[in-house]
């Protein structure tokens, strides 16, 4: 419920001060006075006197019921309707050891799906799916539009799942695969990598162009710092992390981006990281077209037929019932 003229409601102060007009007036002094009230004692109080106040109630509330009327209460029904144009996007993301190098925080591999999983989430009509790739490629999630699922997938993505390496190529190849059958809606790949192609059978040239060839925009993330990080290395003591160059084929990333009309971004902390995501978000806007409307329907006239009704049952009984004498 809402009200088209809730200033009305001040008027509500004046309540308590009627109250206490009506007592202050309840206990003035009688206008006459008695010798003696002798002959009064031991009598009962009549019904009269002790709703005596009725009347007064009951035109207090004839006064908040009209207060309420003017308020002109009102309940309200919205209705709209939407079209939109999702966008196909697949994340390829990169599982290989060198992802755990502590250059981003926790690591890259636990920065990498944090960020992707806030990306998923802002975007609610997208039909999104996830590939993983390390020496080998493979789809972790088909594209859904049941982004509950998708977010659970992508915190489920654990290293070590193939053998290691970097397949940049399988891994851009596997997500075409996902995208190339779909006929409506934008289609779009977001591949993240922190080095170079060392595996796999495809070249990552030669999936950008097939990838071009349906029509699918590439968009290539960069992850590591400028200069040094530190990688972990296994050593018969267990897992060391030593300070090593971060070599990333930037130039494969570009020539990806470039061949399919997306861009190339490095992601050199968090920061830029989320950053990088904000601005792809921003570059494959969801179109949508909202018409809506409300209807409002009045509720004050019980509140007017209250009030009027009150109104006059309280000068009803004022005149003939709890009649007072002048």
């Amino acid at each position: 419920m809402t009200f088209a003229h809730p200033y009305f409601f001040l008027l509500l102060l004046l309540v308590p001060l009627a109250i206490w007009l009506y007592l202050w007036r309840e206990k003035r002094p009688a206008t006459f006075t008695l010798s003696t009230i002798g002959a009064f004692r031991g009598r009962k109080v009549s019904w009269r006197t002790r709703l005596c106040w009725l009347p007064f109630a009951l035109a207090l509330l004839a006064f908040i019921s009209g207060v309420v009327a003017l308020a002109r209460p009102q309940s309200s029904n919205a209705y709209s309707t939407e079209s939109t144009e999702g966008i196909n996007i697949v994340l390829a993301l990169d599982i290989s050891g060198s992802m755990l190098a502590k250059d981003l925080q926790p690591n890259r591999f636990e920065a990498a799906k944090s960020v992707a999983g806030e990306f998923v989430s802002s975007r609610p009509y997208d039909n999104i799916g996830l590939v993983v790739f390390a020496g080998e490629s493979y789809t972790q999630c088909p594209l859904t539009t049941d982004h509950a699922v998708l977010l659970n997938m992508i915190n489920s993505v654990e290293m070590g799942l193939v053998n290691d390496g970097t397949a940049i190529g399988s891994g851009l190849a596997t997500a075409v695969n996902r995208l190339k059958e779909i006929k409506e809606g934008s289609k779009v790949v977001i591949l993240l990598t922190d080095g170079t192609n060392n595996s796999g059978t495809i070249a990552p040239v030669t999936a950008a162009e097939i990838a071009a060839s349906f029509g699918i925009r590439v968009y290539t993330i960069g992850v590591g710092t400028m200069g040094e990080a530190l990688y972990p290395i296994q050593t018969y003591l267990g897992v060391e992390y030593v300070s090593m160059p971060v070599e990333i084929d930037e130039a494969s990333l570009k020539q990806i981006a470039s061949a399919t009309g997306g861009q190339y971004f490095r992601a050199t902390d968090n920061n830029s990281l989320h950053k990088i995501y904000e601005e792809i978000d921003q570059l494959e806007k969801v179109k949508l077209k909202v018409e809506s409307f409300t209807q409002k329907e009045e509720l004050f006239p019980p509140y007017l037929w209250a009030a009027l009704i009150l109104l006059f049952a309280a000068l009803l009984l004022r005149s003939t019932l709890f009649r007072r004498m002048p």
